[in-house]
């Protein structure tokens, strides 16, 4: 799997994707600086977890007219795969790659902890190694994470299989205290329409590894490399 990792001022989490990547497929991926205007030949594209721009604007919205993104859409709509995490979910719907926006968290205030997430949806690329139904453990730390579209989007991505996963608790069971953020119908994570690119609230590269305190996210990893190796 050749995969690259955009990098604007502000992402923090570039070297934890890097490092889950490489461990996964056993490739060190490209790092890409936000002003680059080309993009490697690659099979990934990922836009890291951080604060681009320090979110002065708007959460991802400074990021998205950065010159890299033009390539990004450019590889998106050739059915490239793109992977958004957090802030990266923030970029790609300011981008216009993915429907909906995100919002401050309903509490007003940053949460960084340990959720759990329920597979909404089979893929053979971003879900590969898990099961439909099946509860994960996965880390959030956000302040802008609370998704939010209006009724009819809600409607088409439930309807059309582009709810990825949604938060819950252990059991799988959803509820308002499962939901860290406030996010319209639990939403953790939603595809767009060719189902080639997915946000991603939480953090699974921090959770590829044990000695991180879980080793829910490396599947998430290692499915990309089996699938796209």
């Amino acid at each position: 799997m050749k995969a690259a990792v955009v990098v604007f001022p502000g992402s923090n989490c570039e070297r934890d994707v890097r490092v889950a990547l490489a461990k996964s497929s056993g490739r060190d991926p490209h790092m890409v600086w936000h002003t680059e205007t080309e993009l490697p030949d690659v099979d990934l594209i990922v836009i890291p977890g951080g604060f681009a721009y320090g979110d002065y604007l708007r959460a991802g919205a400074m990021a998205a007219r950065s010159p890299v993104m033009r390539a990004v859409v450019d590889e998106a709509k050739r059915g490239t795969a793109v992977l958004g995490i957090c802030n990266g979910f923030q970029v790609l719907t300011e981008s216009g790659l993915l429907p909906g926006a995100l919002m401050r968290n309903a509490g007003l205030r940053y949460v960084c902890r340990f959720v759990h997430l329920r597979v909404e949806t089979e893929h053979p690329l971003f879900t590969r190694r898990y099961r439909v139904g099946e509860t994960i453990r996965i880390p959030v730390a956000h302040h802008d994470g609370n998704y939010f579209a209006d009724p009819e989007t809600l409607r088409r991505l439930d309807g059309e299989g582009r709810i990825a996963f949604r938060y819950c608790h252990s059991d799988g069971a959803r509820g308002e205290s499962a939901n860290p953020n406030g996010s319209a119908d639990d939403i953790a994570g939603t595809y767009n329409e060719e189902r080639n690119v997915l946000g991603l609230m939480p953090h699974p590269e921090r959770a590829a590894d044990p000695l991180l305190g879980g080793n829910d996210g490396r599947p998430f990893f290692d499915g990309l490399a089996e699938a796209l190796g």
